[in-house]
């Protein structure tokens, strides 16, 4: 077997990060039908750079047939829907953006960010290479490029001369494997002056709170700002300020400039920069540690589960997140736990989870049925979730959260 080489620096991938094993893609939810025929596997484990320190994994699917035809609307969950308006609020005020103004948002899903944009008047531009997911957007009026952002498109749009104030990529850095060709994209399409924010989870909190089930195929990358700046400032992008934020377990938001801009470096680079050199996060043998912890982590589960089900408790899920199927395919939860999971979706109900085959039924299913035990497998918003079910006590159900560790709540 051909050792697997850093998707950044070419660097031969020597050091472990996680393996956990076998696992389809975690957005291929499935028809009745597809679940009697062949559904394919393909190995999740994540390796470390020893050169650019950027945990990534192997690329076994391209991104077009991945984010074709998407499963995932941001528009879903009310907590993203606020975190998107406070974000559009903040960076309106500080860049003084108006009717003047573009904004460019790569990975702009269902618009549900770019629409906050509309009432203030600032023009705005979606780049969403899922087609049924883009339509979404275009319906509430916001202008939609369906391809895959990188050097081409972004030389296209600046040629017609549509270069950015702002630039947005929420949640969109991990799953894009040519990183490098997604960063000069940037730099081609952001004005002298533009300001570029990226949003992702942070590998540091992903270790320290155990969030494994992060790890899935669409994500090829896991990243701390030590390997973020080393690949952006290859590209003449530089970090001038860093905000830590509570979402998916701990996100960090990152502002670039171009190099030659002007603009002072706000403390908070030096700040985490410094927590995670700190932590090890510049040391290659720093990583080996996490895999045994995931596999204790994964016997606490399993543990809890035995000991319902031999007590004769009900147990289903709340949510169908990819990170769910991550958590339920690694530890080998299928029908002989999970009666069903739930989703507010439309567009996963009706359908069953990859790999394990859970069916996914709408939310109110769980009033009908009144399980002992519901495991909110979208545990990062999991406070949106127990709002949902004030009356979750009167039949004496209990929620159930499994990361960072198992907690009945």
């Amino acid at each position: 077997m051909s050792q697997p080489i850093c998707l950044n620096c070419a660097t031969p991938l020597e050091q472990s990060f996680v393996d956990l094993g076998m696992s389809p893609l975690a957005n291929s939810f499935l028809t009745a039908e597809q679940t009697q025929q062949m559904e394919p596997f393909y190995p999740l484990h994540a390796r470390v750079c020893s050169s650019c320190f950027l945990v990534q994994l192997e690329v076994f699917e391209t991104p077009e047939n991945i984010f074709g035809d998407y499963a995932y609307f941001s528009s879903y969950s009310e907590t993203w829907l606020q975190h998107a308006s406070e974000y559009v609020d903040q960076v309106t005020e500080r860049f003084s953006l108006n009717e003047d103004s573009l904004v460019v948002e790569v990975a702009s899903n269902d618009g549900y960010l770019l629409q906050n944009f509309l009432p203030k008047k600032v023009p705005v531009l979606g780049i969403e290479p899922a087609r049924n997911v883009a339509e979404v957007a275009r319906e509430k009026g916001i202008e939609t490029i369906t391809e895959f952002f990188g050097e081409s498109l972004a030389t296209c749009l600046a040629e017609e001369g549509r270069h950015a104030d702002l630039m947005n990529g929420t949640n969109v850095l991990a799953q894009v494997p040519d990183i490098n060709d997604f960063a000069e994209g940037f730099r081609i399409l952001l004005k002298p002056d533009g300001v570029l924010t990226l949003e992702f989870p942070h590998l540091l909190r992903l270790v320290e709170e155990n969030q494994f089930d992060t790890i899935y195929h669409e994500h090829f990358f896991y990243f701390s700002l030590l390997a973020v700046e080393k690949i952006f400032g290859s590209h003449g992008l530089r970090v001038f300020d860093v905000h830590e934020l509570p979402t998916f377990g701990g996100s960090l938001r990152i502002f670039f400039c171009h190099e030659a801009s002007d603009r002072p470096a706000e403390t908070s680079v030096e700040a985490i920069r410094k927590l995670e050199k700190d932590a090890g996060y510049d040391q290659v043998e720093v990583y080996a540690a996490y895999n045994e912890a995931v596999k204790a982590s994964k016997r606490r589960m399993l543990e809890f589960l035995v000991e319902a089900k031999d007590a004769g408790k009900s147990i289903v899920g709340y949510g169908a997140p990819a990170k769910g199927n991550t958590l339920l395919n690694y530890c080998g939860v299928g029908n002989d736990f999970l009666d069903y999971v739930v989703d507010k979706s439309p567009h996963k109900q009706n359908h069953f989870l990859p790999g394990v085959h859970v069916p996914v039924l709408d939310p109110e299913m769980i009033r009908e049925t009144r399980p002992d035990y519901v495991i909110i497998l979208v545990w990062n918003i999991k406070e949106e979730i127990i709002a949902q079910f004030p009356d979750i006590g009167e039949w004496g159900g209990k929620f159930v959260v499994l990361i960072p560790d198992v907690e009945v709540l």
